[in-house]
């Protein structure tokens, strides 16, 4: 038996590094998904906005106040860039349009300090809705 004093400490040394790894991989995964889920809450709740504006330049400021509103809710830390495309406000009434929100935001990842995991990724998400086709709207572009 004496000749086995130590191994469980060295085996521990080589083991160690690797589940740690493992570990920070795992976290990785999981801030990226949160991430992903949030953006994609902040992206349907932008398009929903814009959908109800009257004319496009309420629908860029309602959709960017919404998708900030909705990544603040989820805790994610990052200044999404959101665009909005409102050529459906533009439809004739009667006629069915949707609009389209993208929301784009960089996660920071370098307090992982993993190699192999990059210090920022840069996610996206879009959501269409559709717009009440009698609800009125003004003809003003912005």
């Amino acid at each position: 038996m004496n000749h086995e004093r130590g191994s469980i400490a060295l085996e521990m040394a080589i083991i160690a590094p690797a589940l740690i790894a493992l570990l920070l991989m795992v976290i990785g995964l999981g801030r990226i998904t949160l991430a992903h889920s949030a953006l994609d809450a902040a992206a349907r709740d932008a398009a929903r906005q814009a959908s109800i504006a009257r004319d496009p330049a309420e629908a860029r400021t309602t959709a960017t106040t919404s998708a900030r509103a909705a990544l603040a809710r989820e805790a994610l830390s990052c200044t999404p860039s959101v665009t909005v495309d409102t050529a459906g406000l533009s439809a004739p009434l009667g006629r069915p349009a949707t609009v389209v929100a993208h929301v784009s935001c960089r996660l920071q990842l370098a307090d992982l300090a993993l190699p192999g995991i990059p210090g920022s990724k840069t996610i996206t998400s879009s959501f269409t809705s559709p717009v009440d086709p009698y609800r009125a709207r003004r003809s003003g572009r912005g």
